[in-house]
């Protein structure tokens, strides 16, 4: 390790050295300071993660505000009565939650266990605790200790507004002659809410996602006794469950079954079941697998150990739940076209970045390169033989492949200065459709490989005609 990691790791060993080396350490004395930039990392993650959280949900209670209100005025023109009371206080109500939201900031400090266990969240929150006396980390605690009473104030809005939607749907399944009136303004209500839900997922889970450096610190931390002594009392689990003194001896599995006894007491039963018993308790626990399998995927996308769990009546877009950076996809390609058998004369090299529209279609933009290599092996030249200028589209038809378009401007005049360009009569249109194949990756750096096999139906129309089949191979990072 290099650089601020490796001083990291240095100043921890020297508070393990300072743990021990002491019969009763005092905490606030054993712990040296770490690089003020390690807790301004942390602070400015959930900085931005306040603040993303903090502008959605005020956007997302204005909005379902006005939209309980369009849904009480065309009530009231049939339904007066049933207008004011389902709709009585509601709109007191989103002013009163978009209020404590923003002034909020978790000086409380009352945080409980709630929903799926995140035990990055609860191991930083630890650690920053354990290092109170550092300005630093009581800099990070009170804006950590901020962003979790934004998300217990996010479940807050979650849990009204779930209700609220209870409730007008129960109205209009009593009232099945209204749905005419109110379908349409109830069905948008109702899929804010669900979107919302995703979105207070996402950034839980930016929340629980350390970078490297935070997981290499909490590690080293992790083996110091004083530490694991101070999360024993105050973690979330600790305030949940009352851990033994003898947690984690060999002494607190006294009285236990071994693995052995246990292997022991399953063959016995299966010997019992004759010669088929064997495979018929193998077919048996494949079967359960593969359904449990299919529960926790299920579970997964739902929200899972959350409190995130609703179950749409309609098929939702899981983009609509992230931000706009997080819904880009950037990539590169490049083709090759040549002269003779043996070389080939130009890469056409291009960038591009899409966003993604749904689950199953994108929309991008890019522009290419084109990189002249000369006339053959004996007469390398490297060359500007062009430029190019992109627009795409991709639709998931089945499984991994996708229909493919776009719109393209292309230099294919070699050029020497940036002036040349700018002569609109060099430049060509290219209409392309054709059918993309994506293969995930298992790579750190390109996350999808694309082959692409596209037809230019406006090469016919250009003098000299270009090509008009093309075959590209893209990366997604």
């Amino acid at each position: 390790m290099k650089g601020p990691q490796t001083a990291i790791l240095l100043l921890l060993c020297s508070l393990s050295f300072s743990c021990f080396a002491q019969d009763q350490p005092d905490k606030g004395n054993a712990i040296l300071n770490l690089p003020s930039k390690f807790f301004n990392r942390i602070q400015r993650k959930t900085a931005s993660l306040d603040e993303q959280l903090t502008r959605q949900t005020e956007k997302y209670l204005k909005k379902t505000a006005k939209q309980e209100e369009r849904l009480r005025r065309k009530l009231y023109k049939v339904d007066s009565n049933a207008a004011k009371s389902m709709f009585a206080g509601s709109a007191e109500r989103y002013t009163a939650l978009s209020q404590k939201l923003v002034s909020d900031t978790g000086s409380s400090g009352s945080f409980g266990l709630k929903g799926e266990y995140q035990a990055y969240t609860d191991s930083l929150q630890g650690m920053l605790k354990f290092m109170g006396s550092d300005p630093a980390a009581a800099g990070s605690l009170r804006q950590l200790q901020a962003l979790q009473a934004k998300m217990q104030d996010a479940d807050q809005v979650k849990e009204y507004t779930r209700e609220r939607k209870q409730q007008i749907s129960q109205y209009i399944q009593q009232h099945t002659n209204l749905i005419g009136l109110l379908g349409k303004d109830y069905q948008g209500f109702n899929q804010d809410v669900y979107y919302y839900s995703q979105q207070v997922r996402t950034y839980r889970e930016m929340l629980n996602d350390p970078d490297k450096l935070t997981k290499e610190t909490l590690a080293v931390l992790g083996k110091l006794p004083a530490f694991q002594a101070f999360m024993k009392e105050n973690s979330y689990l600790a305030g949940l469950f009352s851990l033994p003194a003898n947690y984690g001896s060999t002494a607190s599995l006294a009285g236990l079954q071994t693995r052995d006894q246990v292997a022991a007491l399953i063959n016995q039963q299966v010997t019992a079941g004759g010669a088929g018993g064997q495979a018929a308790l193998q077919a048996n626990l494949q079967s359960a697998q593969s359904q449990l399998d299919g529960y926790k995927d299920k579970l997964s996308k739902l929200g899972a150990g959350s409190g995130d769990i609703d179950m749409p009546d309609f098929k939702p877009n899981n983009q609509k739940a992230k931000s706009f950076w997080r819904r880009l996809e950037y990539g590169t390609n490049f083709q090759t076209t040549r002269n003779n058998y043996y070389f080939p004369t130009v890469l056409d090299f291009g960038l591009s970045v899409g966003y993604k529209l749904s689950d199953r279609s994108t929309l991008g933009i890019g522009a290419s390169y084109k990189l002249g290599w000369g006339n053959g092996i004996q007469h390398i030249a490297f060359s500007s033989q062009g430029v190019g200028i992109r627009s795409f589209i991709e639709v998931k038809i089945k499984g991994s492949f996708s229909l493919s378009g776009g719109m393209e401007l292309n230099h294919t005049t070699p050029f020497s200065a940036y002036q040349q360009l700018r002569h609109w009569d060099d430049w060509t249109k290219s209409g392309l459709v054709g059918v993309t194949k994506t293969v995930s990756m298992k790579s750190r750096v390109f996350k999808k490989t694309k082959v692409a096999l596209l037809w230019d139906f406006l090469s016919y129309q250009q003098a000299p005609r270009t090509q008009a089949i093309l075959f590209r191979i893209g990366y997604d990072f």
